[in-house]
């Protein structure tokens, strides 16, 4: 789509992977990030290993405005973001004096080496810190670094959220009583006239009052409403429930 700044999210653990744990992290982002104009290109999944992590983040950092990762940040032997990261951009993993102050202010006597070891970013990253965070966001280029607890992640993002708002996409919704297959030509046509508007088709279960859903997006209201106006005078008189 025109004008929109694009995203990829990557979503860092063996524990998702192997289904010990529930991603919700990159649906959180899906929808924030929608809100605020970022077209989401790209979801990947991948494990906690450093070639892994950086290959994927380097290629991701090369395709997309922004990448937001999620995962493997921490204390422990599996949190290996940060090195792999740096691995892939072929930087140094160095710590950061600025988050070296915090973690010292917060642990004081309880400070250790695994403690420290949150301490340790790809060379030349940047710290977002407010003062009811408990750790900074740390981003490297155009890679913004989470941490996987769900929690930890959404109060993070809120805090800096908008500083990705762009314009915003407009959406309607076509509630419809026909089969998918009713309308199926009619839309095609549609679609192929107005390529610069994002068209879905949904059929729905047990609905007494409609069976698909129609959604089309774009960043243009006037577009927008253009392309709904001429689907909605195709379409055969009954089929039509309402447009919200």
């Amino acid at each position: 789509m025109h004008n929109s700044k694009t995203a990829g999210i990557i979503i860092i653990g063996n524990e998702i992977l192997s289904g010990k744990v529930r991603d919700i992290n990159s649906y959180y982002l899906l929808c924030e990030l929608r809100t605020l104009g970022v077209e989401v290109q790209r979801i990947s999944v991948i494990p906690d290993d450093i070639e892994i992590i950086g290959s994927e983040v380097k290629a991701f950092s090369g395709r997309y405005d922004y990448v937001f990762t999620s995962g493997g940040v921490g204390p422990t032997h599996d949190d290996v973001t940060m090195a792999g990261i740096a691995r892939g951009f072929g930087v140094r993993l160095v710590s950061h004096d600025e988050i070296r102050k915090i973690l010292y202010s917060r642990y004081k006597d309880l400070i250790n080496n695994s403690v420290l070891k949150m301490t340790e970013v790809p060379e030349g990253s940047n710290i977002d810190y407010h003062e009811n965070m408990r750790f900074p966001v740390i981003s490297f280029k155009n890679v913004i670094i989470f941490p996987g607890i769900p929690e930890y992640m959404q109060n993070k993002f809120a805090l800096i959220r908008e500083k990705f708002r762009t314009s915003v996409f407009h959406l309607k919704r076509l509630y419809l009583n026909c089969h998918e297959s009713s309308i199926a030509e009619i839309l095609n046509g549609v679609v192929e006239k107005y390529k610069n508007v994002s068209f879905g088709s949904y059929p729905i279960l047990g609905k007494p009052d409609f069976m698909v859903i129609i959604t089309a997006e774009t960043k243009s209201e006037e577009l927008l409403n253009k392309a709904i106006d001429e689907l909605i005078q195709k379409l055969p008189a009954g089929f039509l429930v309402r447009v919200e």
